[in-house]
């Protein structure tokens, strides 16, 4: 007698991931797990569907992720004005002026995603409060750079701020100043929260902040998404909350599975530093995730820290926000509670400061008679971005147990102006992803969102070919550091649980995972790479239920 069975997939070639030529005809599934994959004439023997889903030869992938985004603040960037577009400083004026136009005397105009290295009229200078005066001198005036490290306010906001002559920003900060000591309106990492704390949050209304945060995530998984790592950002007032998802997910409204990291350990440990931190089984859709933390700043905006200065500007060797010290003390305090760190670093000299943090943590915890196992089994080290690494560097990784989150997308953005900055010969160091690979480390693909666009398929594109979106080579980045289609299609699948420990549940389609899946309308594997940007998803399911049908 035949088993009875929720949902058949047949007729398709199903890319399982389990390794990379692991590709099957047909997927059953029984309440949102497979439970079958295999040939259709085992599956149409064994199995009496309730639904069966003729594919047609498409191909299937497990469902798609990102690894490291801030999807609170994506989404509190749609309501300020764009300017990710303009390809001049002129364009950028234009648009914020427009917004003055349309905006109440006294009221907060907001810009965003500026990018001046773009811009052929400024040679990749950042603008001025002047420049921002003459826009409107009526409104507070606030644009942060797509880094969302580097912030230009113009001269009402800086009066509403209290920033003037002689003013002191807190310590992993950086505010430039004018001859006359006037500042100039350019401000830098920890400085820049200074506006986050008076200008209100345009989310404040809840119905309002439901809304956009349905819309998004419904866009996601149209791109064939089905999970995603978000991270608050409170000194940037980008607030994450487990119970906005669980809302959604109440409302029938969240169709990805979310993990929630807090850069405040106190939402993390409950007031409780005893408390063990555990992961779940997978089966629910919103998790509590990790403890993020920052070292350094972006190279767009020079404030990433370097060994030696920048080629561009020998004045600076970057910023560090917090020092070693800083970052072992937290990091100790986190992991004596079980709690997972995630740190950012950028720059070469960060990655040094991280590792040598990560380091001396897991030292400590055996010096306070920490059994070796026990130290072994706390969850993974990330490292976020590692743009810039060197051999000595990667040598030490690889005896330390750490996941690295990438964002290949940043290639297509860097690539034109990484050169000046690091010199030639540094450069060689950048964007190592197929060389952190080949030295047994993990490597998780994310989008840094809204740094980059949330969609994958522009990601995957740049880790397979390490050219721009008009098919030409960047900067002379290293060619042999392309990855595999295989390879890039796991950064944003089959990686991504490993990084919490999830990768029993979720990652590939096999048998006992939950059937989170995209379908494709067309064959990755053997398409030429050039098309990868025109891959359209199909459907998108989340433990076996279609959140998305084109």
């Amino acid at each position: 007698m035949k088993e009875k069975l929720d949902r058949l997939l047949y007729n398709g070639s199903i890319h399982t991931l389990k390794s990379e030529n692991d590709v099957v005809e047909a997927l059953g599934i029984n309440d949102g797990k497979i439970v079958f994959v295999g040939r259709d004439c085992e599956a149409f023997l064994l199995y009496e569907p309730l639904e069966m889903l003729d594919l047609k030869g498409k191909t299937v992938i497990p469902g798609l992720g990102d690894s490291h985004m801030h999807f609170y603040a994506t989404c509190q960037a749609l309501t300020t004005v764009d300017l990710g577009g303009c390809r001049s400083k002129r364009e950028a004026l234009l648009r914020l002026k427009e917004k003055a136009v349309s905006t109440t005397r006294g009221e907060w105009i907001r810009g965003s995603n500026f990018d001046q290295s773009k811009w052929r009229d400024s040679a990749d200078a950042l603008p001025t409060r002047k420049e921002l005066d003459a826009v409107s001198t009526e409104h507070p005036i606030v644009i942060k750079r797509t880094c969302l490290h580097t912030v230009v306010a113009n001269t009402m906001a800086l009066e509403k701020a209290g920033i003037g002559k002689g003013y002191t920003p807190e310590p992993g900060g950086v505010v430039e100043f004018e001859e006359d000591g006037y500042p100039n309106g350019i401000l830098r990492e920890q400085a820049t929260k200074v506006f986050d704390e008076i200008i209100p949050d345009p989310l404040s209304n809840p119905e309002y902040k439901r809304n956009i945060m349905a819309a998004e995530l419904q866009k996601m998984a149209s791109l064939g998404m089905t999970s995603m790592h978000t991270y608050a950002a409170d000194i940037w007032k980008y607030i994450e909350s487990v119970e906005d998802y669980a809302e959604l997910d109440a409302e029938g409204k969240l169709p990805l599975r979310v993990t929630v990291y807090q850069d405040k350990l106190e939402k993390l440990m409950g007031n409780r530093p005893e408390r063990q931190y555990t992961y779940g089984d997978g089966d629910g859709k919103v998790h509590t995730g990790g403890y993020k933390l920052f070292c350094d700043g972006s190279l767009g905006s020079r404030s990433a820290a370097l060994y030696s200065p920048y080629a561009d500007d020998p004045t600076t060797m970057g910023i560090v926000v917090e020092d070693g010290e800083a970052l072992e003390s937290k990091m100790l305090r986190a992991s004596r509670a079980g709690i997972q760190c995630a740190i950012h670093a950028i720059g070469d000299r960060a990655l040094d400061i991280v590792v040598t943090a990560i380091e001396n943590t897991r030292a400590a915890l055996k010096m306070e008679g920490w059994a070796q196992e026990k130290i072994d089994s706390l969850p993974k080290f990330r490292i976020i971005h590692a743009q810039l690494a060197t051999k000595a560097l990667i040598e030490r990784m690889r005896k330390l147990p750490v996941v690295l989150d990438v964002q290949p997308a940043f290639f297509l953005t860097d690539m034109h102006w990484v050169e000046e900055r690091l010199g030639a010969e540094r450069k060689k160091n950048g964007y190592l992803w197929r060389t952190y690979i080949e030295n047994g480390l993990l490597l998780t693909g994310g989008s840094d969102a809204p740094v980059e666009s949330f969609d994958p398929m522009p990601a995957i594109y740049s880790a397979v070919t390490r050219e721009d979106l008009n098919g030409l080579p960047r900067g002379g980045m290293q060619p042999e550091e392309r990855l595999s289609v295989y390879q890039a299609i796991c950064l944003f699948s089959k990686n991504i649980p490993y990084a919490t420990g999830e990768n029993a549940y979720i990652g590939t389609l096999e048998v006992g995972k939950y059937a989170d899946l995209a379908v494709l309308d067309r064959d990755m594997f053997s398409i030429p790479h050039d098309e990868i940007l025109n891959v359209k998803v199909e459907r998108t399911m989340l433990a076996g239920k279609d959140t998305w049908v084109r």
